[in-house]
């Protein structure tokens, strides 16, 4: 289908494949801090699994958006010699890992949205893009009601896992809303059967959130502070410091090869 794309098409499906990848690739790599930390071997094993999922889900969306861009960037390219200005993530994603609870509230918080986003994407009428969140999506799935178990575990466990659960809940949902963020790149897409615009997931979202929550005897936060802006590259100071992490080897020695 590429070759039928006009420039215009191309440019936009360039930034949108761009979006999906760089959410993964900094969720992963925020999750695959905790390997060796986790609270319980089997949970330390779970989350790297979950790390290398979102890794390979973003090398392959990373990969297919350098093909689309063509100028001959690969997805290393495009993972370690970009700045986080040039980075297109949610907020979500790249906030610190916390305590356990907090890494399990933001990782429900993004995969009820991350579920829904591959689910429609795999009606994509670009077969590539298509293709991988096929693949994703049953990752997801399995992501997804983890993280929902443990958050029932927490907010529905003792007073102080309540506490910290319903903390994190606090402090991030204010990074929720701009996942359904709008824009002319992803309209004009999803007009063109490629894409799925955002704002349509809002609504299932919620409800499976609010679902998991009541379970969780967890209160939804009020509205207040919106954050928004990452998808034209502003951020928090977080991705800052994950990308100088991410990115050392690459970056110190260029060009090198294993």
């Amino acid at each position: 289908m590429d070759a039928a794309l006009d420039d215009a098409t191309r440019a936009d499906l360039f930034r949108y494949l761009l979006r999906l990848g760089d959410d993964n690739l900094v969720l992963g790599h925020r999750l695959s801090e905790w390997c060796g930390h986790g609270p319980a071997l089997e949970e330390d094993i779970a989350l790297a699994n979950m790390a290398l999922d979102c890794l390979g889900q973003a090398a392959g969306l990373l990969e297919l958006a350098g093909q689309v861009e063509g100028k001959g960037r690969s997805a290393d390219d495009l993972a370690y010699l970009r700045d986080a200005r040039e980075f297109v993530n949610a907020m979500l994603v790249e906030q610190p890992n916390g305590d356990y609870a907090r890494t399990i509230v933001r990782q429900f918080l993004y995969d009820a949205f991350g579920y829904h986003q591959f689910e429609a994407l795999t009606r994509s009428r670009h077969p590539e893009l298509a293709g991988l969140a096929a693949r994703s999506v049953k990752e997801v799935r399995y992501h997804l009601r983890h993280a929902g178990e443990w958050l029932v575990r927490f907010g529905d466990g003792t007073d102080e896992s309540h506490r910290r659960a319903q903390e994190a809940l606090d402090e991030l949902w204010s990074y929720t809303d701009e996942l359904f963020h709008s824009d002319e790149v992803v309209r004009r897409l999803a007009a063109a059967g490629i894409a799925v615009d955002p704002a349509e997931l809002r609504g299932p979202w919620d409800e499976m959130v609010r679902q998991v929550l009541d379970r969780a005897t967890l209160a939804v936060p009020e509205d207040g502070y919106v954050a928004s802006g990452s998808r034209e590259g502003i951020h928090t100071e977080h991705l800052g410091h994950l990308l100088a992490e991410m990115q050392v080897l690459p970056r110190s020695f260029p060009g090198a090869r294993w």
